[in-house]
């Protein structure tokens, strides 16, 4: 059974990056030992490399998907003029897979939130067909990327499953 989009609703996952869905995929995100739960807390040191991603269900490598991580929140949640920051893109992940079986158009990038509480959202969505090399309309820059018009522009429709977690800047250390 798919999760329930409640926790992207009350996160503000949904309407402020995605669009109201129906969860029809299962997949599960990685940091170390650490499994991502919506609205989890997780220090940007422990997600500095990037995390494993699954795919669960039936392996069957004509179902290809696509998986976009972004940060709503830059520079600040309060004021997110930066929205969103682009932390990574993965396309062609074939289902059953993971992430690392994919092909990277962004390279990730871990969390480095300057100020306040950070969200960063995965987003998985299921391909029509394989993604041709360099994407569609794929943008130049990390900032003020539009998970929902890259879902438009490369025909990936609604996601088929997503998951949040918080981030915060980490106090310095004192020596």
């Amino acid at each position: 059974m798919a999760r329930s989009v409640e926790p992207l609703v009350v996160g503000r996952v949904i309407g402020d990056v995605l669009d109201m869905f129906i969860p029809s995929l299962e997949f599960t995100v990685h940091y170390g030992t650490k499994q991502v739960a919506n609205g989890c807390d997780i220090k940007p040191s422990a997600a500095a490399d990037k995390p494993h991603v699954q795919l669960l269900g039936p392996p069957d490598p004509s179902c290809l998907y696509t998986l976009v991580m972004v940060d709503p929140d830059a520079p600040s949640p309060s004021e997110p003029r930066l929205r969103e920051w682009l932390h990574w893109i993965v396309v062609d992940i074939p289902q059953g897979q993971g992430a690392a079986r994919g092909r990277e158009l962004v390279p990730y990038m871990g969390p480095r939130p300057p100020t306040g509480i950070h969200r960063y959202i995965l987003a998985l969505f299921k391909q029509q067909g394989a993604i041709s090399e360099g994407g569609r309309q794929l943008a130049d820059a990390r900032a003020n990327f539009s998970t929902r018009q890259f879902a438009a522009q490369n025909r990936l429709g609604l996601p088929v499953a997503a998951v949040y977690f918080n981030s915060q800047k980490e106090p310095v250390k004192k020596r």
